[in-house]
């Protein structure tokens, strides 16, 4: 028997290299996925962010670079804050916090997330021309565009 083929029953092996957000594994109570590079995924297309209102949310980078963006408030945004990720660590955005995220063309994160999240209960906000233009600059800064 080939020690190298090892049956399907003992270890599965998930990727996803499709752009944007793509779940590959779940079970009961929560899920892992991909997010990869999208167009919609740059710092001057980021028109509005989200939030999860039923449990947190764990991002790891994998490669690449991320910023995470997250914004304060409950019904509107007051104030916004980015953090570039590193590899090797776990960032847990909390319940409730607005977020999205900004990546490199060989950006690769890995989420894990609560299963049932879902439209119903992530609403989003679009952000205002202003938030749009400080974001620009919090993400380009934070990238060492600036």
């Amino acid at each position: 028997m080939d020690p190298t083929l090892i049956p399907s029953y003992l270890l599965e092996i998930h990727q996803s290299n499709r752009p944007g957000f793509q779940p590959v594994l779940g079970f009961p109570s929560w899920r892992v996925g991909f997010l990869n590079f999208a167009s919609n995924l740059v710092p001057d297309r980021i028109t509005e962010l989200q939030r999860h209102n039923e449990s947190d949310e764990l991002f790891i980078l994998l490669s690449g670079n991320c910023v995470l963006i997250m914004g304060e408030g409950e019904e509107s945004v007051s104030h916004l804050f980015v953090r570039k990720m590193e590899p090797d660590k776990i960032y847990d955005i909390k319940r409730g916090v607005w977020h999205s995220h900004v990546l490199s063309e060989n950006a690769k994160v890995l989420i894990v997330e609560n299963e049932k999240t879902s439209p119903l209960n992530s609403p989003r906000i679009r952000l205002t021309a202003a938030q749009r233009a400080e974001l620009l600059h919090l993400t380009r800064h934070a990238l060492g565009l600036e």
